[in-house]
């Protein structure tokens, strides 16, 4: 007997019989397939994105800033140089410093209110806002040596003040300032959102402050960010070098954003769990579908078909029904990736190894789930499938 090929055209078309007789089975069957490609999605596409938000706020904050600072806690208290930020740009690859220094003052909205718990008052010296890549959010920027003050994004919250204009007045250190100003978020340096700055001057004048920086910020070339860290510390505390921390804020940043997305493993995991019952949902169909069509199996194997093309028609349908369920998962897992990552402002980023993992993956449930019905369907012989309906 001449053994008849079917094409590639034919097979698709006896996948997809199955498929457009039992529409629901089919649909309810790709369901599973789809929330398991969905999620692979997601899982793969918003930490691609939120790794490209973080790689643009770097890019725009710089990963060149160090942080000096005494080491808390000490007896007796160590603090650093009163000259500590014009030592440190005399390091050769550092382009700009600045510092802060705690007045330990209180802040109040008024004499007998006390939010000192609440909000640190920092003396700032020149260039801090510019190197921090910080903005005045309203108003403008203190003068350094009259009594004004510029709020952080968070403090200007608790105290209550959004809009500087009118010049509403605070009680810093049993003295009325003049708030002139309230800053953006600075993600680099949090602190400053929690603080009240004011001039290193004023604070010098009318707070009793003396003139002792608490944190010490360095900006310098890239490339030699680590050699400079190397040497900070013996910079601006030459007597105890041991006793300064320094740090690099864009490394926490990125600490941050990494211990965001620590769950991806875990929705990863979650994902698999979705596709293995998909897969197994898939296989069930396609096992039903053999015990309904035995008819049909013996009826085909009478008239020539012989074992390998009902195998390969079972496995085709399965195959069918799955990447049916992985592109509709595909499209609603970029879909939703898109979704999250434009809420956050993030630059959208759906990785092309999401597109072909979703893909990929499908055909793979769709192999795997039709295998064992496909095989069960070849081994039925004519009598056996005609005799049995």
């Amino acid at each position: 007997m001449k053994t008849t090929r079917l094409s590639l055209l034919d097979l698709l078309a006896l996948g997809l019989v199955g498929l457009r007789v039992r529409r629901m089975r089919a649909a309810l069957s790709a369901l599973g397939i789809s929330i398991g490609i969905a999620t692979m999605v997601v899982v793969m596409g918003i930490p691609a994105s939120s790794q490209q938000a973080l790689r643009r706020d770097l890019a725009q904050l710089g990963t060149n800033l160090l942080q000096a600072s005494a080491l808390p806690d000490q007896n007796p208290p160590v603090a650093l140089d009163e000259h500590a930020a014009a030592m440190a740009a005399r390091i050769a690859p550092v382009t700009a410093t600045s510092a802060v220094a705690n007045t330990h003052s209180t802040i109040a909205r008024n004499e007998r209110a006390d939010n000192a718990a609440a909000t640190t008052v920092l003396a700032a010296q020149p260039g801090l806002l510019g190197l921090l890549d910080g903005t005045v959010h309203a108003g403008r920027w203190f003068d350094p040596e009259f009594p004004t003050v510029v709020l952080g994004a968070e403090a200007a919250g608790r105290l209550g003040i959004t809009d500087p204009a009118g010049g509403p007045q605070l009680f810093i250190g049993g003295r009325w300032f003049t708030v002139t100003g309230v800053l953006g978020p600075i993600p680099l340096a949090p602190e400053i959102d929690r603080a009240a700055l004011v001039g290193w001057p004023a604070a010098r004048r009318e707070l009793a402050f003396d003139g002792r920086p608490t944190v010490v910020y360095v900006r310098s070339h890239e490339s030699a960010v680590e050699a400079v860290r190397d040497v900070l510390p013996a910079t601006v505390l030459p007597g105890a070098p041991g006793m300064v921390r320094v740090t690099r804020p864009s490394d926490a940043l990125a600490a941050k954003r990494t211990t965001e997305t620590t769950f991806s493993a875990l929705f990863l995991g979650l994902a698999a769990v979705a596709l293995l019952v998909g897969g197994i949902g898939v296989a069930n169909t396609m096992v039903i579908s053999v015990l309904e069509r035995r008819r049909e199996i013996g009826l085909r194997r009478a008239l020539g078909a012989h074992r390998g093309q009902i195998r390969t028609q079972f496995l085709a349908e399965s195959v069918a029904l799955s990447l049916l369920g992985g592109v509709a998962g595909t499209v609603l897992g970029a879909a939703a990736t898109l979704a999250y990552a434009m809420h956050q402002h993030w630059p959208p980023v759906i990785p092309l190894a999401a597109l072909g993992a979703g893909t990929g993956g499908a055909l793979l449930v769709g192999v795997v789930a039709g295998v064992y019905p496909s095989m069960r369907a070849a081994r039925l012989t004519p009598t056996e499938a005609l005799a049995s309906t």
